[in-house]
């Protein structure tokens, strides 16, 4: 029982330490940039020795992976509560795209300094193989989000939906983070124009007159995501 209660005890105080090496990164990270910030900075903040920084996080990458993943986390039980109280599209797309913005509101440098980071072979890169688990339980609320809603799309487009409302959301987060106006203001206004755009969109979609679009917009997505045949 005393091994327990030791080991118990250890393992809380190593997480709270790795706590601690994560909140003094992203501190860091929002005085000194991403690119300038090191190890050695981090660690001081932490109050920790750099071996044990390292320890924790072999690199800078590797705390921004975790920082990734508890964003992720967070904002779970925020998107959980937004697909259980409405079965509208509308809301339910506001409800997931307005959590991100909220989540991430004090890190937008660090957003913004990872957008050089877009080439998929870059391991922070939000198409890398390193955050796939992290893209797909994104899409996964998406999918969601269409699955349960009224929305009725051609066979040809529908598979692809949950994927492009995705695309859909890095774009507003990528505006967002370089937006300058007040309270980003503009972001806002982008937000809520293009969301109006894109449920009339899919509203339509489904006439019968736009039957030849379907089956070139299929063509399309299936060349865009390798899917061809």
């Amino acid at each position: 029982m005393k091994r327990q209660a030791a080991s118990k005890a250890a393992s809380s105080k190593s997480e709270e330490t790795r706590t601690r090496v994560l909140e003094a990164a992203l501190s860091t990270f929002r005085e000194r940039g991403f690119g300038r910030a090191t190890m050695r900075e981090i660690a001081a903040a932490a109050n920790v020795a750099t071996g044990a920084a390292y320890y924790y996080f072999e690199s800078k990458d590797a705390i921004v992976m975790a920082f990734y993943e508890r964003s992720t986390n967070d904002m779970a039980p925020v998107i959980e509560a937004t697909l259980g109280s409405s079965r509208r599209l509308e809301e339910r797309l506001r409800g997931i795209i307005t959590a991100k913005f909220e989540e991430f509101a004090a890190n937008r440098t660090l957003l913004a300094a990872l957008t050089a980071h877009t080439d998929p072979e870059h391991p922070l890169s939000p198409f890398s193989t390193e955050t796939a688990h992290i893209r797909n339980a994104d899409v996964a609320f998406f999918e969601r989000a269409v699955k349960d809603s009224k929305v009725k799309l051609p066979a040809s487009v529908a598979p692809y939906l949950p994927r492009l409302l995705w695309m859909y959301q890095m774009g507003l987060i990528l505006f967002w983070v370089y937006d300058r106006s007040p309270e980003q203001q503009r972001t806002k206004i982008l937000f809520d124009k293009t969301l109006k755009m894109l449920l009339l969109t899919l509203k339509i979609a489904g006439i019968p007159l736009l039957r030849p679009l379907h089956r070139l917009a299929g063509e399309l997505l299936e060349a865009v995501y390798g899917e061809a045949s």
